[in-house]
């Protein structure tokens, strides 16, 4: 490679999207002399503030993202929520219900005395805030599009082949793999993922309503598969909301295939009219849904991050948070070993993350899973018990109260001293 470039950084990041853009932001505001470069194999463009974002990178896409609470927070303290503030929409309540049966519950965040439950934020409005803050920082280098073609250990790091604009050598102290359940970066590590296949597609698009959603998300667990339709902001004169809905394959395929009319009375029909008459069908976009686990989260100058660490059912909405959650955690584990006099790339420094993150991830994961396995099954004992638990949740305040603090990322999360670090 006659045009070989030798770069050092501190932290090389694979993967530019919503989880390595996050990061970036999070290790600049714990370690401002920390050198950051951040490879994206698709190009992001830049979009002016007052204009709709023309972010093209797959993360940035036409879906949407439900914000915890504990996201909120994150975000509050990176200095970045009053930027996200004109593209969110709060979620007031949540409402469960089980289709055909007589089972539901409601969740509010009077009741939990929080001003949201969570917030839906569109995916493109969320990466043009994220990358705006990154252009901002100068000790992190955005290059985008590149692609990493080989990885290998050094003494004190890892070296990557990047191609872009030709081929370049980078070193880094510490290597973070960020892009995306299938990781083309964890393949070439050689650290493999156990998938698991729940047999269903989720169809993805925004739907114009009769009616305004009032901020309230309703997630309903059908014979063909849950569903969930969350509050966005209105968008010219319209109420709009977004939709997640889970379907077999043949199924998904017919209503991708099928006219707007016949779309939306499906829909309807499966949903019900609590939000009145459907009125339009945006964009329908459509991905297998699997569990997919690293079965490696950290090596020697190496973590795995985000979906390439941890893929879930979009059921509970939890995987940006959790992934979230991950990455404020690295942030001040790395930042404390610093302080300590260790080496960030060390195993024992990246093992303590992956404890401290364990019981969070457990019980997320386990969550995620769960629920679309229980609301599956069709045998009427299981039906009792599952709606029995939804009265239990709507007539006992307690079980609400867990439930809530569950779902907002409240209940096993490490608590990163942000403040701190985002105001020095």
């Amino acid at each position: 490679m006659s045009a070989e470039q030798q770069n050092a950084v501190d932290i090389a990041i694979v993967g530019g999207g919503m989880v390595g853009a996050s990061l970036a932001l999070l290790l600049s505001s714990f370690n401002r002399s920390w050198r950051i470069k951040v490879i994206e194999a698709v190009a992001v463009e830049h979009a002016d503030a007052s204009a709709q974002p023309a972010l093209m990178q797959p993360s940035f896409d036409a879906r949407s993202s439900a914000l915890s609470h504990s996201s909120r927070e994150i975000f509050e303290l990176l200095g970045l929520w009053d930027s996200l503030q004109p593209g969110l929409a709060a979620i007031n309540q949540v409402h469960v219900s089980d289709r055909g049966h007589i089972g539901s519950t409601r969740l509010t965040a009077t009741e939990q005395k929080l001003p949201a439950l969570g917030y839906v934020v569109e995916n493109r409005w969320l990466g043009r805030v994220l990358m705006d803050a990154v252009r901002q920082q100068e000790m992190i280098e955005l290059v985008a599009p590149a692609r990493v073609t080989a990885v290998k250990p050094l003494r004190d790091g890892m070296s990557l082949c990047v191609e872009a604009d030709g081929k370049h050598l980078l070193s880094g102290r510490l290597l973070v793999v960020a892009d995306g359940a299938q990781s083309h970066t964890r393949e070439l590590l050689g650290i493999n993922a156990q998938s698991k296949d729940y047999g269903q597609v989720a169809i993805i698009a925004n739907i114009s309503l009769q009616q305004d959603h009032q901020g309230v998300a309703y997630e309903r667990f059908t014979d063909l598969g849950p569903m969930a339709l969350l509050p966005l902001q209105p968008l010219d004169g319209e109420h709009r909301a977004a939709l997640i809905w889970t379907l077999p394959p043949e199924r998904a395929a017919a209503m991708l295939a099928a006219d707007e009319a016949d779309f939306l009375a499906e829909l309807q029909q499966r949903f019900g009219f609590r939000l009145g008459q459907f009125q339009r069908v945006g964009s329908r976009h459509s991905y297998p849904i699997r569990l997919i686990a690293s079965e490696e989260q950290v090596r020697r100058h190496v973590v795995v991050a985000g979906n390439a660490a941890h893929s879930l059912h979009p059921v509970a909405g939890q995987g940006f948070n959790l992934a979230l959650r991950d990455l404020a955690v690295l942030a001040e584990v790395l930042a404390e070993a610093v302080d300590s006099g260790e080496d960030i790339g060390d195993l024992s420094v990246l093992q303590r993350y992956e404890q401290r993150q364990q019981a969070d991830q457990r019980q997320t994961i386990l969550l995620s899973d769960l629920l679309p396995r229980i609301f599956g099954l069709d045998s009427s004992p299981v039906a009792l018990a599952r709606n029995m638990g939804l009265l239990a949740l709507d007539t006992v305040p307690v079980l609400r109260h867990q439930f809530a603090r569950l779902g907002m990322g409240l209940e096993t999360r490490g608590t990163p001293t942000l403040g701190d670090a985002a105001n020095g």
